[in-house]
This record gives C-alpha cells, structure tokens and sequence, in this order.
C-alpha cells in the first residue's frame, strides 16, 4: 500500500488519546482478526465504546468504520495462508446459509466493481487493445481460468493474440521474450499475487510493451509496472479466491472490444458460422417433421 496502515499507526500513536492507542496497539497486534470484527466487537476486545472505534478511524482520515475495515482487510489477503484463509472464513460463515452468503458477497463484489471502475481507464485500455501488433494474455494459478476465457474470445476477433502458459517460469519467458513496444499484455492478478506476474510484467515493462493489469487495487504489487491499471473487487471465500467481479470486467472488456470492431467481428462471424455448421461442433435441433 502507498501509505501502509501498520505504519501509519505507529506514527501517529503518540498523538493519539488513550483509548485510541489501544485500539491501534489491538490492531498491530491482531490485524488478521481485527479485518472481521464489527466495530462493536473491535471495541469489546479493546474494551472500549463502539463510537470510540468509529472516532478511531475518522481519526485516522477514514470516512468511517467500514473504510478503516476495509483497508486493513486488503493489507491481510495477500499475507495469510490458506489455513488461515479457511480459519476465517469458517468463522465468518459458521451457523449461515453459505449459498446466500457467498452469493451475496460476489453481488456486493461486483456492485462496487461498478462503481469505482474508471470508465476512463476502461476505454483507454480499449484502444490499447485495438492499435497493439500482438496480444499476450497472461495469468498465474486461479487468474490462469480468467486469462483463458479473455483469450478464448479475443481468438475469435483478433489473429494475434498468445495466451502465455504459465505452468514453467523459464518457458514463459522464453514465450515472451519476442515482446517489444507496439506489443501489449493483459496480466490478471489477486491476492495472494503471483511473484511470477510481477516478474512477468517487470521484463515487459523494460522491453516497453504496454501492460494492461485486471487486478484488485490501485496499490497492487503490478501497479508500478502498469500503463493502464483495472480494478475489479476480489474476496476470499474459504481457500477459494472470489473472481465473479473480475470475470465480469472481462465481460465488459470482451463486448466493448468487439462492439468497436463492429464490422470485422460480424465478417469473422458469419465464416465461423459457417465452419461450424460445415463440421458440426454445435449440436442442431431437430426440424420439426411435417407429419
């Protein structure tokens, strides 16, 4: 993060009252179990009020409780282990509906998904895609499913597009060491980060090709490395990691993509039609019989 939490704490601990440092000093301490309490709870273990939480983060230049919250719930996702992620996410869960609960969490993903996705960044990163020479598409373990459903579609409308397997480091290189300035790459990653991703991006970024990361957050390891940064919410969900609202940007990213190359994607279309009809990938409905 720019301004770490932890640091920031520390800093200003001093100048805090007394109940304040107490709160700070708890979350220090306790970070992985302190980004799921409920400022209520938060001030239980403290043993202090509810509304003195809430002061402690307008304090600290938060709106509120739920901003404090979410930032320190963003610091943990890329540091606990899997153990540890299926720890809290048994506590969070235990005793509710899982299918509502989990579904409810991605509806929630995606709502503010919506509402904080630059629709500036988006149509800039658009055009990139339009005017690059080649497209490389990358994504590491869980983001791999998200990268193969981009390139999977963006096959379909371009005939320069390589999805970067991902499973040996030195062969992905050995795929991208053609890249060069005119070249593009959509790297997707969400905590835990994958180490192989920045790497990734740190060759591209020195061979000048441009990068498009899909990632969680403006203070992600990819960012310094990236020329046109979209943010989609992730969560976690026992060891599973949440990507609804990524998917969904990629969504988003796929019809615009194609809504711009309006003409050529109806020509590619009607031809694939066509094959598909001539070899029969899709199964066909029956025509009704006249009898």
């Amino acid at each position: 993060m720019k301004n770490n939490l932890l640091s920031k704490l520390e800093d200003k601990s001093l100048k805090l009252s007394k109940g304040h440092r107490k709160i700070a000093a708890y979350i220090r301490e306790n970070y992985d179990k302190a980004a799921f309490m409920t400022a209520s709870n938060l001030g239980k273990n403290v043993g202090v009020s509810e509304s003195t939480v809430v002061r402690f983060a307008c304090e600290l230049g938060f709106k509120g409780y739920p901003e404090l919250q979410q930032e320190i719930q963003q610091m943990i996702k890329s540091k606990l282990t899997a153990v540890q992620r299926m720890e809290v996410s048994e506590n969070l869960i235990a005793g509710n509906d899982i299918i509502r609960s989990v579904l409810s969490d991605d509806i929630e993903l995606i709502r503010e998904t919506a509402e904080k996705t630059s629709k500036k960044d988006f149509d800039e990163a658009v055009k990139a895609i339009n005017k690059a020479n080649k497209i490389y598409i990358l994504g590491v373990r869980s983001s791999a499913a998200l990268a193969s459903f981009l390139a999977f579609y963006f096959n379909l409308v371009f005939d320069n597009v390589v999805l970067v397997d991902t499973s040996s480091a030195s062969e992905m290189f050995e795929q991208m060491f053609r890249i060069t300035k005119g070249d593009l790459c959509i790297a997707i990653s969400f905590p835990r980060y994958s180490k192989q991703t920045v790497n990734a991006l740190r060759f591209i970024a020195d061979r000048k090709a441009t990068v498009i990361s899909i990632t969680d957050t403006v203070d992600s390891p990819m960012a310094p490395y990236t020329d046109h940064l979209l943010v989609a919410r992730s969560n976690m969900a026992g060891v599973v990691d949440s990507l609804v609202a990524p998917l969904s940007l990629i969504n988003a990213l796929i019809v615009s993509v194609t809504l711009s190359r309006k003409e050529e994607v109806y020509s590619n279309f009607n031809e694939l039609e066509s094959i598909w009809d001539s070899y029969q990938v899709y199964e066909k409905e029956e025509e009704p019989s006249d009898e």
